[in-house]
């Protein structure tokens, strides 16, 4: 169930997906005995996450999440950069080659006809979405890789698309495998760094894990500023007895084993 909601404190709350699984959130013991896990990410390969984030997840030894939008010019002029943050342990996500979002959506005008979900079969979206994983993988060497479908969006015009898909990945945000933990996905935009930290502190009691889904940091589009970002880094950091931060594929990973025993 996907729910699009307000918050009083000026969130922008992309996404609320929730799924019942065989482990309730409350019932996983995440390492060293945390009560949250989450997962800082940031979408379709941007300049400011290069020059922005990846130095403050760095400085305070935080491993996030990059899922790249593999049109962006940004892959081609920087690879070699994307290829380093792999190396240091960040993650690189599948966010499809071209990022196609359903045109049909309120305020999707921006979508390209080209690029319409709406009008695309799943066939042409699963040979997109597995190119995407071959390029990655010439990228990081991985074979295991999880998955943010553009927009949020899992429907074609042959309907869900995503279903198909879940033996290619460790993971799909909104459309995960594991059940009965709270994949909770947030995407914020113009907020301080406090309000990011008390969203944080407001899920502890709940358990589970959250992903905070970025796109810009101090620059690009739907942006976080630089200051903001490195408040909630640096209290994550300090605070790991109560939050295990680390990369998604490692906590639905770490999620996968759990469910196994």
């Amino acid at each position: 169930m996907i729910l699009i909601l307000k918050s009083k404190m000026a969130f922008v709350l992309f996404s609320l997906f929730s799924i019942s699984l065989t482990t309730n959130a409350s019932e996983i013991i995440w390492p060293n005995n945390a009560k949250l896990a989450v997962n800082l990410s940031y979408d379709d390969a941007l300049n400011s996450q290069l020059d922005n984030a990846i130095p403050v997840l760095n400085k305070y030894n935080i491993h996030g999440s990059f899922f790249l939008t593999l049109s962006n010019s940004t892959v081609q002029t920087r690879l070699e950069e994307w290829r380093q943050i792999a190396k240091d342990g960040h993650e690189l996500g599948n966010h499809t080659i071209f990022h196609p979002c359903r045109k049909n959506e309120e305020g999707r005008s921006w979508v390209p006809e080209h690029r319409n979900l709406d009008t695309t079969s799943n066939q042409a979206i699963w040979e997109e979405v597995r190119m995407a994983n071959a390029i990655l993988f010439s990228i990081d060497g991985k074979t295991k890789r999880t998955y943010t479908p553009p927009c949020g969006d899992i429907v074609t015009d042959n309907g869900n698309y995503v279903e198909a898909l879940q033996d290619d990945f460790v993971a799909i945000k909104w459309q995960n495998k594991y059940g009965k933990i709270y994949d909770k996905v947030y995407m914020p935009h113009g907020v301080s760094g406090q309000q990011l930290i008390e969203y944080v502190k407001g899920q502890q009691a709940k358990g589970g894990a959250v992903t905070f889904i970025f796109h810009g940091i101090g620059g690009d589009h739907l942006s976080v500023s630089t200051e903001a970002h490195r408040q909630l880094v640096a209290y994550l950091a300090s605070h790991k007895e109560q939050y295990w931060t680390d990369s998604y594929i490692n906590i639905m990973s770490y999620v996968a084993e759990f469910n196994k025993k």
